[in-house]
This record gives structure tokens, sequence and C-alpha cells, in this order.
């Protein structure tokens, strides 16, 4: 299976999270990834310590040259960093033919949104007045938006300690304009992790037991990839969800152990052991 993936995020040196694990997942997956780099950390599994935002203007141009000649199936965009990058992503999207809002429209590749507003470490990713930029501008041209639970409490207001908030968080996201919402469950203190995928047409819950580890570096990158991927490859979303978290469990249970903080992922375990762990 193939499947072009345009990903549209910031870089970690370290290869644990951002533009590095976006590539790993979307081709352990069978995908082709091109990328346009928002920003350059300088971080590893201990934390950020810099940030360097990519002019705006040059955002825009690796997302027209990649959409002009190799095209997406699907656009995964993870780190936005500034308002001005914001605006840069859209400029560039609708500049080369772009255009997703309301649906699911055969002729144009969805949008799955990670919107990064801190790394786990706790670190800041995002500027202030980000959060209502990415309400306002780029939900509605979304067709599933990815938040955990403290960007989600973040985005919708809604204080989350249980499955029920996680749906009530999900429904407000569509209200805000994206066809579908994903809140992850990873955050709250229980042995099991729950995933609630919201739609219009309803809601459905993805069960996991908590893996006891350190090493999570990463995991909302490469689930929101690993979405992006499926729906690339012409999977249903309800499918291509399923099969993402899978992926990123295992991902996370065969964690090579690296670094003195949170860890990376083993992004290249085999595609078999997704499918039955």
């Amino acid at each position: 299976m193939k499947g072009r993936v345009l990903i549209i995020a910031g870089s970690d040196p370290s290869g644990g999270a951002g533009i590095q694990a976006d590539i790993k997942t979307v081709t352990a997956l069978g995908g082709y990834a091109a990328t346009a780099i928002t920003a350059l950390t300088v971080q590893n599994t201990t934390g950020v310590t810099a940030v360097h935002g990519v002019a705006p203007e040059i955002i825009a141009a690796q997302i027209e040259a990649v959409m002009n000649d190799i095209g997406a199936d699907a656009i995964k965009i993870g780190m936005i960093g500034s308002i001005e990058a914001g605006m840069a992503i859209l400029d560039g999207l609708k500049k080369s033919g772009w255009d997703y809002g309301g649906g699911f429209p055969k002729d144009s590749a969805p949008l799955v949104f990670d919107p990064v507003l801190a790394a786990t470490s706790g670190h800041s990713l995002a500027e202030s007045g980000l959060v209502e930029f990415i309400k306002e501008r780029v939900f509605p041209h979304s067709y599933v938006v990815t938040p955990n639970i403290i960007e989600a409490e973040c985005i919708t207001g809604v204080s989350i300690r249980d499955t029920r908030k996680q749906l009530q968080a999900g429904e407000e996201c569509l209200r805000l304009g994206t066809e579908a919402a994903l809140l992850k469950g990873g955050h709250l203190e229980k042995p099991e992790i729950t995933d609630v995928l919201v739609t219009h047409a309803g809601h459905h819950e993805f069960s996991h037991r908590k893996l006891e580890t350190t090493s999570t570096h990463g995991t909302g990158c490469t689930l929101a990839s690993a979405i992006a991927t499926g729906l690339a490859q012409g999977m249903a979303l309800k499918e291509a969800t399923a099969r993402a978290i899978d992926y990123v469990h295992e991902a996370i249970r065969t964690a090579p152990g690296y670094g003195s903080g949170c860890g990376p992922l083993n992004h290249g375990h085999p595609l078999e052991a997704s499918k039955n762990s």
C-alpha cells in the first residue's frame, strides 16, 4: 500500500518526535512521506532547550513545492509554533489548490491536525494567542484533530477526568468546525487507556492496557501520522484510527530504551505485531 502524506511540523534532532518520528511512521506503514518544516528545535529525551521558527515564506514555499509536484493523499499538521507560521501553512496550501472545509471532499486530501502545544517534557511549543488561531482558522479545515487531555482542556475549556468528559470535549471540537476528533486518554490516571473518536455520526472508544514505561516521547506525533497514512491509503477513519492506535501501542511496548528521560518509540516494529497486539 502506498499513500502520499505531506507532514507539516517541527524537527526533533533526537529522532523521537516531530518530523523525524512522522517520517518513520509513514514509512513503516507503507506510505510515502514528504515534509514542510515549521521549526527547528533543540531537544532530546530530557526536554526542549531552544526553538527556532522557520521563516513563514519558507514554510509556505516548502508546501507549494511538494503539493505542486508530488502531491498528497493526506496532510498532517503538527507543531505550528506561531500565528505567522499558521498563516503561512494555510496560505501555502491554498496557493497549491488545496481547499478542505465542511464535509469530506472527494478531490481534496483530508487534514489530520495534532494541536501540539507543549512537548512531553512540558516545554511550551506555542506562542501566546495560537490557541485561538487554531480554533478559528485550523479546526474548520481539519478532517480529524487529535488532542491529548491537556491540549483538549486548553482548547475546549472542558475539565476532563473520564471518558464522558472526553466525549464532551470531542463534541466541542466538532462545534469548532472539525469533522472528527480523537480525544486521547493517555494522561488520565487509569490502568487502561481509552481514546474516544467523536464524529457527527456518533462516537467509538478504543481501549488498551496502560504500559508502565517512560518511553513516550513523540507518541502524539506518531499517532497522528499513522492515522494520516491510513487515510492516504484509502482506509475509513475508524479503521485508520484502530490501526494507528495498535501501531503506537506496539511501538511503546517494544521501545529501545534510549535516553535518560522520556525515551523514543520503536517505529520500525513489524506491521503484523501492531495488528495482533
